[in-house]
């Protein structure tokens, strides 16, 4: 997929931003305007300057419970620990309380993925310099092993949106780009792995028509399905990836990023069956919904996958049962005002 790879990686970059909606003016200059040869490197960059700003605006604080054997009360007794302490002939008193403290679950999976970068990834010395500068402040933060990380468990509030961010490049660093082998020795991969990948992708073309596109409406509802009777308890989820709408039309578009986006057999590619197969499905699904409402509708859907290096690219329109189906492609090996263009002329095709 990849020719000029230093594009790729710095658009990686604003799929990351659009995704975790931190796209911001004020900092085009950041990261945007550098130019990176490996994705390590981007990934540096990009937690080494936003643990600096974290830095300035306060590393993020909670209370966390301890127990700890003191000579003077503090907080509330520990009963059990306190008698041990007595029958060891101690004069401690065990003691639980709730201390602020900067070594919480989001912090260190910013030191852990940070170390990881300096100690198993392939940085330059100058962006390996950079993201040891912050290190030392970080000093009160332990380290977690990266499969006790429970992302699910991550909560953001008001006070630690800024966050959101540097916790998807750790995600991606952490489960899209480590590997342990036999020996439980670790290595950081020089690409994502094609399901992180998939799902920075489909993220991207969601939150970029949300912010962006000014002809329709994105959203990615579940649409459901057509049933005579109702009675679909055992129905799989029909989980749209984008929808556009606008009045009386809508646009359902599954994003696809696969490393060989044909099907081959004996040298003839084909669109992937499965793939053609869940957008009718789709399409057919939200038009039943629609027609019931007795307002004029069209419902038309698209398979938009991202373009690889083979010669020939998925591209078609189809004509399926009264319905429009395409199939296009989204170079992301362009620069990304390119990439802009090409999704702003798929909305504005549909709906102007």
């Amino acid at each position: 997929m990849i020719k000029d790879k230093s594009i790729f990686i710095k658009n990686i970059y604003y799929m990351l931003s659009y995704a975790f909606q931190d796209l911001r003016p004020d900092r085009e200059d950041d990261v945007a305007g550098e130019d990176f040869e490996r994705i390590h490197d981007l990934f540096s960059s990009i937690l080494a300057k936003g643990i600096a700003r974290q830095l300035k605006q306060g590393l993020h604080r909670e209370y966390l419970s301890r127990t700890e054997d003191l000579m003077a009360l503090r907080g509330k007794i520990d009963l059990p620990g306190t008698m041990r302490s007595r029958l060891a002939r101690r004069q401690a008193v065990s003691c639980e309380y709730d201390e602020l403290s900067e070594d919480n679950l989001m912090n260190r999976v910013l030191k852990t993925t940070a170390m990881m970068l300096l100690r198993h990834g392939d940085v330059s010395t100058a962006h390996r310099d950079e993201l040891k500068r912050p290190m030392p402040f970080l000093a009160g933060v332990e380290e977690i092993d990266p499969a006790d990380i429970r992302w699910s468990s991550i909560r953001y509030t008001r006070n630690t949106q800024s966050y959101r961010m540097l916790m998807s490049v750790c995600q991606l660093v952490l489960q899209g780009m480590l590997l342990t082998n036999e020996r439980g020795e670790m290595r950081l991969m020089t690409y994502i792995k094609p399901e992180y990948m998939e799902r920075l992708y489909e993220k991207f073309i969601l939150e970029y028509y949300a912010a962006e596109c000014r002809v329709a409406k994105a959203s990615s509802p579940q649409i459901k399905w057509a049933l005579d009777d109702g009675f679909g308890t055992m129905l799989p989820v029909m989980q749209s990836d984008i929808v556009l709408s606008r009045d009386s039309r809508v646009l359902i578009i599954d994003a696809k990023y696969y490393t060989h986006s044909m099907h081959v057999n004996w040298d003839v590619r084909r669109i992937h069956s499965g793939n053609l197969y869940q957008i009718f499905t789709y399409v057919k699904n939200k038009e039943a919904e629609l027609a019931r409402t007795g307002a004029s509708h069209k419902v038309s859907g698209m398979l938009l996958y991202a373009k690889t290096d083979e010669d020939i690219q998925p591209d078609g329109t189809y004509q399926m049962s009264g319905n429009q189906i395409s199939v296009k492609t989204l170079d992301l090996n362009q620069p990304f005002d390119v990439i802009r263009a090409q999704l702003d002329a798929i909305a504005e095709e549909h709906f102007l």
